[in-house]
């Protein structure tokens, strides 16, 4: 049956407006759920806060998340394990020794042994003449930094912590003027709260009287907690008065000297050597009488100068060091005291120091280990003598020994020395841990 176009077309207005009625029904009318495992369901900020507003119902977004129960348990493990690692560092941390912080000033050429021999610490620039040097190093609990150079001044020196180790010279009045302009500075930093604790480390007079220090003690009512002194002052009571070595001239550019396989089996062509200043009526002048009495001068190096020259030329300082490293022994007459530099220096070489074990005039501390009570207490393999006659005997039985002995012998006065040098490091740190930072 043919329909005519007429109706068709009604037919199809017809269909068409149907099928717009149902659509607009079940967009606006249809009260459909939808379900929440294939729905992520997003309120309304009102709806967060206290529900449905003016009854509108509530926003939900068609966004499709199948994982949602996983991530939920993913997430509650992630922030479970990230609680665990928090606590485990915490713990970590608490178990951790404490550190503290010491700066040491070095405005004495000593502070350079303190600083490279003793501690071993690295210092920039390495230009030995350079106006500012600094560096910086751990020993036990602390970490230290050390500032020295023409240009350490007062009040241009970075400080960031409380506790201060100053290194100063009182041999002669114009260092003790010096040392006490330095002395005021840091007591207007303790007044001022800026700094708490104070060491110092002092290269004493070689009389051993240091009395201009004494009341900037703080057992005589000064600010200074500890003082390390060089020489053996009767003030030493190893509670807040320690003795200090000498070591090695680095005021004249002596060196740190590595040991090597060289310097302890080379066969060395000399017994001894002497390089120094012959003060007149000394105990100098009879060891050189004696070596040319005996004719031992010739088996030695000896290069005696009428006056004391305070500073080392490059010539002077290589023929110093070559004398050190070609002889077995290296004689060490008193000067103004026993102890002197030529002893650690010696040392440095592996040559034996041949000490003569005398007091000299002053207020320094007799007794039965005194002089040198430390290098003594420490077990120093030297030759001690008390009258340079005994000099001839002691070379006549170095001439006997074979080289096998004079290496092990060079080797164990190496190592006692390396050994000596670490005994300090410790005691110094120990003993300002055990003083700064006992109550922190």
């Amino acid at each position: 049956m043919k329909i005519p176009k007429r109706k068709l077309f009604l037919l199809i207005i017809f269909a068409y407006v149907a099928f717009s009625l149902y659509a607009a029904y079940n967009v606006f009318f249809s009260t459909k759920v939808i379900s929440r495992v294939h729905r992520v369901v997003k309120k309304e900020a009102g709806a967060l806060s206290g529900g449905v507003r003016d009854g509108a119902a509530p926003f939900f977004a068609d966004e499709w998340n199948p994982w949602e129960d996983e991530q939920v348990e993913y997430n509650s493990a992630l922030n479970k394990k990230r609680e665990a690692f928090k606590q485990y560092m915490g713990k970590i941390d608490k178990t951790k020794p404490k550190r503290y912080k010491v700066q040491i000033w070095g405005k004495a050429a000593i502070g350079l042994y303190l600083w490279e021999h003793i501690l071993e610490g690295p210092l920039n620039p390495t230009d030995k003449v350079a106006q500012w040097r600094e560096g910086e190093l751990q020993s036990g609990k602390i970490d230290f930094s050390f500032y020295t150079g023409p240009a350490v001044v007062q009040g241009h020196v970075p400080l960031d912590m409380n506790s201060l180790v100053l290194v100063l010279n009182g041999r002669e009045q114009q260092k003790v003027s010096y040392s006490t302009r330095w002395l005021e500075h840091v007591q207007a930093l303790v007044q001022s709260h800026t700094v708490s604790h104070v060491a110092v480390v002092l290269l004493g007079n070689e009389h051993c009287s240091n009395e201009w220090i004494g009341p900037h003690l703080k057992r005589n009512g000064g600010f200074v907690d500890l003082l390390f002194v060089v020489y053996d002052s009767p003030w030493v009571n190893d509670k807040d008065v320690f003795q200090w070595p000498l070591g090695v001239a680095t005021y004249r550019q002596f060196p740190m000297i590595r040991p090597n396989a060289q310097l302890i089996t080379s066969n060395r062509p000399y017994l001894c050597n002497f390089l120094g200043t012959l003060y007149r009526n000394s105990s100098r002048e009879m060891l050189m009488h004696v070596l040319k009495h005996s004719g031992m001068d010739k088996e030695c190096i000896t290069a005696p100068r009428e006056k004391w020259l305070p500073q080392e030329t490059a010539d002077s300082l290589r023929q110093y060091q070559t004398a050190l490293a070609q002889s077995e022994l290296t004689l060490c007459p008193v000067g103004i005291n026993t102890e002197c530099y030529r002893i650690y220096e010696a040392c440095s070489y592996g040559s034996v120091p041949v000490v003569e074990d005398v007091l000299t005039p002053g207020s320094c501390a007799a007794g039965p280990s005194s002089p040198l009570r430390l290098l003594k207490a420490a077990g120093a393999p030297f030759v001690f003598i008390s009258d340079w006659r005994e000099l001839p005997s002691i070379l006549e039985r170095e001439k006997g020994m074979s080289q096998e002995q004079r290496v092990d012998r060079r080797r164990r006065l190496l190592e006692w020395y390396a050994s000596f040098r670490q005994q300090m490091k410790e005691r110094f740190t120990e003993v300002i841990e055990e003083n700064f930072f006992k109550n922190v």
